[in-house]
């Protein structure tokens, strides 16, 4: 059986990937940082499936407490798998928000860096010792961070998802030696609870942006977990260091 682990799997992509995962036979370890009942939830519907998945606690923002938590997973893998090992890696977890470039604070800016990019960046060298040879990481990227995704208002996160696309790209060099493919995933409007549950609060939000995309619809979870596990399993045995838009054809 493989494992994985997936950050920020209480809701959204991140459950959703979690739950692909689990059906295609992963043990899965899922991180939350305030949403435990979301991540109990996740648990119920993986273990509906016949799967099983453990929950734990972590803020990607900070990165004192990523040792720490390397132990919890350690433990874990033997007490739930009898596993040294995790097979697969997806950071995932992360929050949006945005602001003009003028009133972009650098408390704001601080905190997507943290949350954002360098979170995903200390937290896989931390688990990079855990994470077997012959593995794979997925990163979440964002729309936002391709040429074609610039909207006015979202420079800060945009450039934080754009350092993670970078980030890619380098660990997927670095890391070839022991045969871990690193991907990332860069999803359109996705009906998740980022930005405060905007989608929710502001359905009106959804119908221009479905009718900017090719297929006519905004994103739902599942249409990037999936691309998610298609990344980590062997039909993808041939790539690394890519980014993949996984969109509908928004701006196409």
């Amino acid at each position: 059986m493989t494992t994985a682990l997936i950050t920020g799997a209480s809701s959204g992509i991140g459950r959703s990937a979690a739950i692909e995962l689990a059906r295609r036979g992963s043990g899965v370890i899922l991180t939350y940082d305030k949403n435990k009942d979301g991540a109990d939830e996740t648990i119920v519907q993986i273990e509906k499936l016949g799967g099983k998945a453990v929950a734990l606690p972590l803020s990607v923002g900070d990165s004192s407490t990523f040792p720490g938590f390397r132990s919890s997973v350690a433990d874990a893998l033997r007490a739930n798998w009898e596993a040294e090992s995790l097979d697969f890696l997806v950071n995932n977890a992360g929050f949006g928000g945005g602001a003009a470039f003028q009133d972009t604070t650098e408390e704001f800016f601080d905190e997507l860096m943290r949350v954002l990019l360098k979170g995903p960046y200390f937290l896989t060298q931390t688990l990079l010792p855990l994470i077997a040879d012959g593995g794979a990481i997925v990163n979440t990227t964002s729309h936002s961070a391709l040429d074609v995704g610039v909207e006015a208002g979202f420079s800060a996160y945009a450039t934080m998802k754009g350092g993670v696309l970078v980030l890619t790209r380098y660990l997927a060099k670095e890391l070839a030696p022991r045969g871990i493919r690193v991907n990332s995933v860069a999803p359109g409007p996705t009906r998740t609870r980022l930005g405060g549950d905007a989608f929710a609060k502001y359905p009106e939000l959804i119908e221009p942006l479905a009718s900017r995309t090719a297929l006519g619809r905004i994103g739902e979870p599942d249409d990037i977990g999936r691309m998610i596990a298609v990344l980590l399993s062997g039909d993808s045995a041939w790539v690394t260091g890519q980014n993949l838009e996984v969109s509908g054809g928004f701006k196409l």
